[in-house]
């Protein structure tokens, strides 16, 4: 089997991930994981599709087809996964927000060579004040050689007002 990762992004609307998932279905593709999500009226999203190669074709041109109902998609054949020398953890952060924040966030971590696996960020006001907080949730790979401890200062680094909350996870 082979598998496809879907990227799209379309208006949000009832029935959008039906469309999807019947045009898969239809066409011999088996819908393996995903990651959706509606933001700003626009419902976008991230899959992974397995398919025989006999149905491949039929199956991109058909996912491709669905441009006439306002669906975008960006098609890639996805790679075997190679487990690297990585430890998987979990990292919380919140911070007063600023601009370049996730920039210099993001910038640290690759200078570090920290893999961003999963991230999900957002701003919303402070409980007592007016001030908006940055709030991440991450997955990363971190390098086996490097110190969690050592991460989270240097995370801090970043600013005085940044918590950095940093637990390893045991993958199943």
């Amino acid at each position: 089997m082979d598998h496809l990762v879907v990227t799209l992004v379309a208006p949000d609307k009832p029935g959008l991930v039906e469309r999807i998932a019947q045009c898969i279905a239809e066409h011999g593709g088996n819908w393996l994981e995903s990651r959706m999500s509606r933001m700003a009226g626009q419902f976008a999203g991230i899959l992974k599709v397995g398919v025989e190669p006999e149905q491949y074709d039929d199956l991109i041109n058909a996912l491709n087809g669905l441009s006439a109902h306002g669906i975008r998609m960006l098609l890639a054949e996805s790679v075997v996964e190679t487990t690297g020398a990585t430890k998987s953890i979990s990292m919380e952060l919140v911070g007063n927000d600023r601009p370049g924040i996730v920039r210099d966030i993001t910038r640290l971590l690759a200078e570090q060579g920290v893999n961003v696996e999963r991230l999900i960020t957002d701003v919303s006001p402070a409980p007592m004040s007016s001030e908006l907080l940055f709030h991440a949730d991450a997955v990363l790979g971190v390098p086996l050689g490097l110190s969690l401890d050592d991460l989270q200062a240097r995370l801090e680094t970043l600013a005085d007002d940044l918590m950095v909350e940093l637990v390893l996870r045991t993958e199943a």
